[in-house]
């Protein structure tokens, strides 16, 4: 597979030109998809690239219909709980009828390999942590139902149509690639760990802490965090897994978990600066603790986050906006 072709759909997101570069480095031929709607042509760095909507079933079929991809990578998505609570529409539009979309692409031109994006809001308020893959799903926002609502599809396309597809439920993705010129830069920004370093380099004036009367040792929401390239890392792995095994389901997490004010400790601490956070309420859809058990993708695929302690990750995040403080438009 080190020289198969791949199509990276949201390859110019944050989690899918992190996945694109490291395909690259692993000798793999890479066109990359994306409608730029969320995400920046400069992180698709030099892979071919095609400006196209995931919704758009004919200029899919095109691309699919030119050559045959060895796999096909599903980053795009809207993936914001909060925003999800407040416009479901938008989630099951972008998210559900987009993957059935692709999915009927791929039955219509022979493709049957697939590598998708999901997450671990599909289990909701969790009855154990860490969470195993068989922990029941019962997401608790629109965010987490679109995405269970795509894996049920999935299960469905392998029995009927035998597209073999891997589903990754990540849990927190986190820190970038500053020295490869690939970061975060989202708009709005709504990870904590980015949110976090742009307050301690004084690119932003507020930052707000979300609830802080959680079941947890300080009050705030406890979080898995794992390295994007280690993400990356196992995307290849599952594809390769898709050989022998038709249907996976895997959690992609490091199994420690830190809270937000932990995170805020760890970047004042390696800003070198004292940080005073405001207390907001709860966002809807949060739970308390997410922590993965990924045992399950160390076993499978061979998978082990080995880029994910919590220091390099909020080194990255830091250098990256030291370089770039207003992101990809620097």
């Amino acid at each position: 597979m080190s020289n198969g072709r791949i199509l990276v759909i949201g390859g110019a997101g944050y989690v899918g030109s992190h996945f694109a570069l490291h395909a690259m480095k692993c000798g793999l031929q890479i066109t990359v998809m994306d409608n730029l709607s969320t995400g920046h042509r400069a992180a698709a760095r030099d892979a071919e690239f095609v400006k196209a909507d995931l919704a758009d079933e004919s200029a899919l079929r095109e691309q699919l219909s030119k050559m045959h991809f060895d796999g096909i990578f599903h980053f795009a998505a809207s993936c914001l709980v909060g925003e999800s609570v407040a416009n479901p529409s938008l989630y099951y539009r972008n998210n559900v009828l987009s993957a059935y979309t692709l999915l009927e692409a791929m039955r219509a031109t022979g493709h049957d390999r697939l590598v998708f994006s999901s997450t671990c809001a599909v289990y909701g308020e969790p009855m154990q942590v860490p969470i195993p893959e068989d922990h029941p799903t019962q997401p608790i926002s629109p965010y987490g139902r679109s995405k269970l609502t795509i894996e049920w599809m999935l299960e469905d396309y392998e029995r009927a149509y035998g597209i073999r597809s891997a589903s990754l439920r990540y849990f927190n993705a986190a820190g970038c690639e500053p020295r490869d010129g690939l970061g975060e830069d989202h708009r709005p920004e709504t990870h904590l760990i980015p949110a976090v370093a742009r307050y301690a380099l004084g690119l932003v004036d507020d930052l707000v802490i979300f609830g802080d009367d959680y079941p947890t040792s300080d009050g705030t929401c406890v979080r898995d965090y794992v390295h994007v390239t280690d993400l990356a890392e196992a995307h290849v792995k599952a594809l390769a897994c898709l050989e022998d095994v038709p249907l996976i389901r895997l959690n992609l997490g490091t199994g420690a978990g830190y809270s937000n004010l932990a995170v805020v400790e760890a970047v004042g601490r390696i800003a070198g600066t004292r940080l005073s956070p405001r207390r907001g309420p709860r966002r809807p859809g949060d739970p308390p603790k997410l922590v993965a058990d990924a045992s399950r993708a160390a076993n499978l695929i061979g998978w082990k986050p080995s880029r994910s302690d919590l220091e390099r990750i909020v080194s990255d995040v830091i250098e990256w906006f030291s370089r770039h403080p207003n992101g990809y438009e620097d």
